[in-house]
């Protein structure tokens, strides 16, 4: 059978990218092989024929799946086949969803599944620079309804020049690493870590890569004109009118009234109580309808909240649209850990530990990128007490990851180099109580956490999350959102920084996009919060604690010449197994000579300390040691001098009084004082303690004359 491939190809960031249809996947529904340069990733959109039974919200699902092959590797452990998805790849997943989820028109609930395999990769293309443009244009060409086409680029800042999807080289000195998506007219998604930006420089920086998602939205739609298949019907969504008038006319002023109350548990209880109430004074004229009155109940709630705030200018727990909730800052709550912060801003509390350990002890990366390691590591938990319900305890689920990491990118720019700093560090946040702004109350919490625990950062973070709300032509930017406007907002955007500028920054909306101007509000608005609430974090602490905690390890660094590794590490790793047990430390050493002693305290290190130095230490002629003696002859001792660095002493050198046999005067493991007065061509050490016996003899002679000398003249 012949097939009927077809090629599209267009250039990005300097680079070809060319799109393939028909080879392979193609009884999905939709399907693209994209490639970039060397780096191939296959997007696939596939949904089901008819809608799931009794569902109310649309079911789609992101799987963004990393191939060890597409790397040259074999999976480590033994089974030897890719397992559960990196964070990595679930973080990519996650910049896929957003998006693209608000993209489906209302009232379509066919589940949709999105599979975007990384089938081959170049490190200077990374494939999740094309993921999202792979995955709309598989959407593009397939019959599953999307209602704008969307693309997404990576923007780096290199030597302060933008850059459209940064090779490795680039990115390693940019200051930026954004990914931005969008459809011709706005942007819709932001993700974004910077080293200490303006804000002038990342809204210069999104806007940059704007321009190139323009450019491909128009490939897009090129290829969907020629190719793209007829979209589904989207069922219409029937409305009962007489019902919906019922429902308004029974609940729409006790609503008012509810979301009106300032406390969150006295707001959620009225407005349970009016749901009660109404599904009580309906349910008998309308025993099927119980999901149609809930629904009409939902969009009521969501009208009085947002006409609150748009037309009169009341948020529901009574603040202004900028104002910050109350701040709380505590710091070194718990005695045993290295360090510990909670950071509580209105009813949300998030208490953040931070460990410190060895670099041994840094995170191991089996993925397709060229990290392998990192010593920062940012947990994020959200444990169902904390907004008072239960569930069950999986671990973190996709959220609780991408928090996390966002917490962890905010942050990654201030920590100290490991020269300055050399500890792996974990920090976890514990979501103790929340309603809204966690993930931004984490990174506030760890910031204070970190200096508690005495590591040196350039400066503390804040995070602000901020919202907005559109009513026709009026719209309201709100500072520090709590749960409730976040799910009746349009906007979800989390801004973190310091004092001087930007750290990190995550965007999704639910509206159709956002302008350059409502941006440069909302960045604006939220550097104003961010300084407020910094200033409310330095009330309880602003700079690294001078000690560190007791119970945390103490770690010594010094340079060793590569050549005198060997030394330090003793035939069959004798020298460095000694000193590790006999000091209770941990020893690590660099391929250039870096070593690093990790001690419970700081005296076993400060020992380990001396003896590695003393190991490398080049014995010089001259220099006097006192040493053990480690073996016997008839001609004479050798005595150790180092550890692992012998010295021969002859006979004759012993004492300055003649010997005839060594056993009648010295034994194995007597401390004796020498000095190097010979290192020959082989290297071998001649010592003497005659000499050092003489020198003594004669001072002391020297002191007994002039003794004498001050009595004759007295």
């Amino acid at each position: 059978m012949k097939r009927n491939i077809k090629v599209y190809e267009t250039t990005l960031g300097g680079r070809p990218l060319s799109v393939e249809f028909g080879r392979v996947a193609n009884l999905a529904n939709g399907s693209a092989m994209v490639r970039y340069g060397d780096t191939t990733v296959l997007a696939t959109a596939t949904a089901s024929s008819s809608p799931r039974e009794g569902i109310d919200f649309f079911p789609l699902s992101v799987d963004y799946e990393e191939k060890m092959y597409s790397v040259g590797k074999i999976p480590g452990g033994f089974v030897k086949r890719e397992g559960r998805p990196s964070e990595k790849a679930i973080l990519n997943a996650r910049l896929i969803d957003r998006p693209m989820r608000p993209m489906f028109p209302n009232g379509f609930f066919n589940e949709v599944q999105l599979i975007i395999q990384v089938m081959s990769v170049e490190q200077d293309n990374a494939p999740e620079s094309i993921a999202i443009t792979a995955a709309s244009i598989a959407l593009a060409v397939s019959d599953i309804p999307f209602e704008a086409t969307v693309a997404g680029v990576v923007v780096g800042f290199v030597d302060g020049e933008y850059v459209i999807n940064p090779t490795v080289d680039q990115m390693e000195r940019s200051r930026l690493n954004l990914t931005v998506a969008g459809t011709e007219e706005a942007i819709v998604m932001v993700e974004a870590g910077a080293d200490i930006l303006t804000e002038e420089e990342v809204l210069e920086g999104i806007m940059f890569g704007h321009d190139a998602i323009k450019e491909l939205v128009k490939f897009i739609d090129n290829i969907r004109s020629e190719i793209g298949k007829e979209k589904m019907v989207v069922p219409e969504i029937v409305v009962n009118e007489e019902l919906k008038e019922k429902v308004y006319a029974f609940a729409y002023d006790r609503m008012n009234q509810s979301v009106r109350l300032h406390g969150k548990k006295e707001r959620s209880k009225a407005c349970d109580l009016v749901k009660k109430e109404l599904l009580e004074a309906l349910s008998e004229e309308y025993p099927d309808d119980t999901k149609a009155i809930i629904g009409f109940y939902k969009k009521i709630e969501k009208e009085t909240v947002r006409k609150l705030i748009i037309n009169e200018n009341v948020r529901p727990d009574g603040r202004a649209h900028e104002e910050i909730r109350a701040i709380e800052c505590e710091t070194s709550l718990l005695a045993r850990t290295h360090g510990s912060a909670l950071f509580t801003r209105g009813l949300t509390q998030a208490l953040t530990i931070t460990s410190v350990g060895a670099l041994s002890e840094a995170q191991r990366i089996d993925g397709l990128g060229v990290e392998e390691s990192k010593r920062y590591m940012h947990h994020y938990n959200f444990p169902p007490f904390s907004v008072g319900e239960t569930g069950f305890m999986r671990g973190p689920n996709r959220r609780a990851i991408g928090h996390g990491a966002l917490a962890e990118r905010a942050l990654v720019p201030v920590l100290p180099s490991e020269e300055e700093f050399p500890y792996a560090i974990r920090l976890v946040s514990e979501i103790v109580t929340c309603n809204g702004s966690s993930s931004q109350a984490s990174i506030c919490g760890s910031s204070m956490s970190l200096m508690d625990a005495g590591v040196p950062i350039k400066a503390p973070v804040a995070g602000i999350a901020m919202g907005l709300m559109q009513v026709e032509d009026k719209i309201a930017i709100l500072s520090d959102i709590q749960g409730l406007e976040d799910f009746m907002g349009d906007m979800d955007f989390k801004a973190a920084g310091t004092k001087e500028g930007i750290t990190a920054i995550q965007m999704d909306i639910k509206i159709d996009g956002l302008s350059r101007e409502l941006l440069e509000n909302a960045l604006e608005q939220a550097r104003k919060g961010r300084l407020h609430i910094l200033n409310e974090m330095d009330k309880e602490i602003s700079e690294a604690r001078d000690e560190m905690s007791q119970y945390a390890p103490r770690v010594f660094s010094m340079q060793i010449h590569p050549d005198k590794i060997r030394d330090v590490i003793g035939p069959g790793g004798k020298v460095i197994t000694k000193i590790t047990t006999e000091c209770d430390v941990k020893i690590e050493i660099t391929d250039e000579g870096l070593v690093l002693i990790t001690a419970v305290d700081g005296k076993g290190g400060e020992e380990a300390r001396k003896r590695v130095e003393a190991i490398v230490k080049d014995i010089e002629v001259g220099e006097v040691y006192t040493g053990k003696i480690v073996r016997i002859m008839k001609f004479g001792a050798f005595v150790e001098l180092l550890p692992g660095k012998d010295g021969m002493c002859h006979i004759s050198q012993l004492d300055s009084k003649r010997i005839e046999k060594i056993e009648d005067h010295f034994k194995v493991g007597d401390q004796i004082t020498v000095k190097v007065t010979e290192i020959d061509k082989q290297g071998r050490v001649n010592l003497s303690r005659k000499v050092l016996l003489k020198d003594t003899e004669e001072k002391k002679t020297e002191v007994t004359k002039a003794e004498e000398k001050k009595s004759e003249e007295a």
